[in-house]
């Protein structure tokens, strides 16, 4: 992970805050992580805007992508994310973009996650309510996952996503066809955006289509392994990971076997900037799930294959009673610990430090925002 950009601008606009009223938070995902300018160039359009908070902005040079967090004022937050949504459509190409990471479209994910006094419904109607500016203003195509879904075939971002921005043209052309596969469940069903156009235009091959959705809070983790090609990885990523591995037979019979973890996508990739690869995960429930139970199964499969772990990283905020749960597994004497003592616990156990500064003010949501 790179953090030298994101986070000179972190210094000159981070303000920690306290708030008594509605408070949400909103992780978009934008498709460049190398360019330093056009980074720059998409988070200052998020800036002065009153009530509204950029808390983190994390790039990744091999997965060619920035992860925001905003956090305030519900009305204040949308508004960033139209501009930030605006600003990636005026920066960034798709037709030149590469990257290790999945992705749909210039910014590829707009998730809206209650914090305080707001509920998921609220947070739904946040979603369509931006998609709709996003389709009318900017005409771009707009899916809705999460608690905004039209319904249940548009639950998860991987079904929406599947295909990518190089299969987007198919989805998009009057004559193409989206079959229904045992990776791609619903076919046609979710081939069509929820808002916005329905043909391909050059509007959409610049940006593509994003993902605008309400969820609850989801821990972006990924576990660090010393190998360069990622076939370890790839490996634990199918073991770890909720969903499992399928298996096929030579008669062509498949069949899914769970894994090992519950309420967890995974992945294996390399991160070539580092000579490394890792196990990328998305922690849906980190309080079924919590990261040292992520940490220790990736470990475990990884030595077992004679592969070493050399520590993790945490894409975004993470709530703070996460950080207290690894910490008590970490800390020699958790039961006499402060908080303080088991964050340090959790950091060093996990690792977190091993690309990157973990600086805790900034990334425990509940320490970034002021909240005693």
């Amino acid at each position: 992970m790179t953090y030298d950009v994101v986070e000179t601008i972190m210094r000159q606009t981070h303000r920690p805050m306290t708030m008594s009223t509605a408070l949400v938070e909103c992780v978009p995902n934008f498709s460049e992580g190398r360019d330093a300018v056009v980074i720059k160039s998409i988070l200052d359009s998020v800036s002065g805007i009153s009530g509204c908070h950029l808390l983190s902005a994390e790039s990744d040079a091999d997965y060619n992508r920035t992860v925001v967090t905003l956090a305030g004022d519900p009305g204040a937050v949308s508004e960033a994310a139209f501009r930030l949504i605006s600003a990636a459509k005026e920066n960034i190409d798709m037709r030149n973009h590469s990257g290790e990471h999945p992705r749909l479209g210039a910014v590829d994910v707009c998730p809206f996650i209650p914090l305080r006094e707001i509920t998921m419904e609220q947070c739904a109607n946040l979603a369509i309510s931006l998609g709709q500016r996003v389709s009318h203003e900017l005409g771009l195509p707009v899916y809705h996952y999460g608690a905004a879904a039209s319904d249940e075939s548009r639950l998860m971002l991987s079904t929406l996503r599947k295909g990518e921005y190089e299969g987007l043209q198919a989805r998009l052309t009057e004559e193409g066809e989206v079959q229904s596969t045992p990776e791609t469940p619903h076919g046609d069903e979710t081939r069509w955006p929820d808002q916005g156009p329905r043909l391909w235009n050059d509007d959409i091959a610049g940006f593509g289509a994003v993902v605008i959705g309400a969820r609850d809070i989801l821990v972006a983790y990924n576990v660090n392994l010393e190998e360069a090609d990622a076939k370890v990885a790839k490996l634990a990523g199918t073991l770890v990971r909720s969903s499992g591995r399928l298996l096929k037979r030579e008669d062509g019979r498949k069949m899914r076997i769970p894994g090992m973890l519950t309420k967890v996508q995974g992945m294996g990739v390399t991160l070539e900037g580092h000579g490394i690869s890792q196990v990328s995960m998305n922690l849906l429930e980190v309080s079924t799930t919590p990261l040292h139970f992520a940490y220790e199964a990736v470990k475990s499969i990884a030595g077992d294959h004679g592969v070493e772990v050399s520590g993790s990283e945490l894409v975004g905020l993470v709530p703070l009673s996460a950080m207290l749960e690894s910490g008590k597994w970490y800390h020699d004497d958790a039961g006499s610990a402060d908080e303080n003592e088991l964050v340090a616990a959790a950091i060093s156990g996990l690792g977190l430090d091993s690309l990157g500064e973990f600086v805790p003010a900034q990334r425990i949501i509940e320490w970034a925002i002021g909240d005693e």
